[in-house]
C-alpha cells in the first residue's frame, strides 16, 4: 500500500473506533488488555497519536517519551498537556487522530525522522504502524461493545504482514522470562483468502521472515482477518486450520510478544 492509502485507514479505522467507544460506558473492560477498561483505551490510543505525530515532526535527535500525557505538550500543547475528562474524552481522542493525519499529510515523502521497522520510508513506516495500532484496537473497542468487527482482507493481509516481517524479527531481546528455544521451528502462515503466505523461522537466534518457503512444521490457515486477530492474541483458535505440530503456536506465542512500555 501506498502512504495514501495508509493515511485513509487512519481516518477510517480512527472513526470506527471512536464509534464504538463512545456508544457506552467507558468503565467496561477490555478482555486482550488485562487491567485496561474503555477510558484506558482512549487515552492509550490518543496518546500514541500524539507520541507519533511528535516524533514525525521533531528533530532526529529529539526523543519524544511517552511515557505520560504531560510530555505531549511539547509539541501539541492543547491537546497534551493533560488527561480530558469522560465527558470530553472522546472528542479529544477525533482531535487527536485529526492532528495525526494532518501530520502524515504534511510530511514530504522524504522526510527523515526516527522509526523502528522496515518500510520504504520514516513516513511510511509511522502512517502504516498507526493505522495498524488504531485497526486492533478498534476491534478490541468493537468486542467490549458486542459490535461485529470486518477488515479488508488486503488491508488485514497488510497489517499481519507488519506483525509478521517487522515485530517478530525484533523480539529476541524480548523473550519473556528468557524463554529457550533448542532449534529452529518453521511456521507457515496462510492466508487463503487473498492467498499470501509468510514463513516464520523461530529458534535460538531469534525470528526470520520469508515470504517463500517449503516444508513447515505447522502450517495455520484461515483468511488474512481471522490470521490478523488470532496472531494478535485477540481470537482463539476456531477459525483457523492447523496442519502439522500444533505446539508452534505456544512457541510462536512465548517468542513473540508486543508490549506497551508507556502510560495509559
Amino acid at each position: 500500500m501506498q502512504v495514501t492509502d495508509y493515511i485513509a485507514y487512519v481516518a477510517s479505522e480512527g472513526d470506527k473506533f471512536a464509534t464504538a467507544a463512545d456508544k457506552g460506558d467507558l468503565t467496561v473492560d477490555i478482555a486482550a488488555c488485562q487491567g485496561w477498561d474503555m477510558r484506558s483505551l482512549v487515552r492509550h490510543l490518543g496518546l500514541i497519536h500524539l507520541w507519533a505525530a511528535g516524533t514525525v515532526v521533531a528533530a532526529q535527535d529529539d526523543w519524544l517519551d511517552a511515557m505520560d500525557i504531560p510530555d505531549m505538550a511539547r509539541y501539541w500543547p492543547e491537546l497534551g498537556s493533560s488527561w480530558p475528562d469522560d465527558t470530553g474524552l472522546v472528542s479529544w481522542y477525533r482531535a487527536t487522530k485529526d492532528n495525526l493525519i494532518r501530520v502524515l499529510e504534511s510530511a514530504p515523502a522524504d522526510h527523515q525522522c526516527f522509526s523502528f521497522l522496515p518500510a520504504p520510508t520514516p513516513v511510511t513506516m509511522w502512517s502504516r504502524r498507526q493505522a495498524s495500532e488504531i485497526a486492533i484496537h478498534r476491534f478490541d473497542a468493537e468486542n467490549a461493545r458486542g459490535i461485529p468487527s470486518h477488515f479488508e482482507p488486503e488491508f488485514a493481509a497488510d497489517m499481519l504482514d507488519e506483525l509478521l516481517s517487522g515485530f517478530a524479527v525484533q523480539q529476541r531481546s524480548r523473550r519473556p522470562n528468557k524463554i529457550e528455544i533448542g532449534s529452529d521451528q518453521i511456521l507457515h502462515v496462510h492466508a487463503d483468502d487473498v492467498d499470501q503466505h509468510w514463513y516464520l523461522t523461530i529458534g535460538p537466534r531469534g525470528t526470520e521472515t520469508a515470504r517463500d518457503g517449503g516444508d513447515a512444521d505447522l502450517t495455520v490457515t484461515a483468511t488474512a482477518t481471522d490470521l490478523y486477530l488470532h496472531m494478535w492474541n485477540r481470537t482463539g483458535d476456531s477459525t483457523l486450520a492447523f496442519t502439522g505440530d500444533a505446539g508452534v503456536m505456544a512457541v510462536w506465542r512465548e517468542s513473540c510478544r508486543v508490549n506497551w512500555s508507556g502510560g495509559e
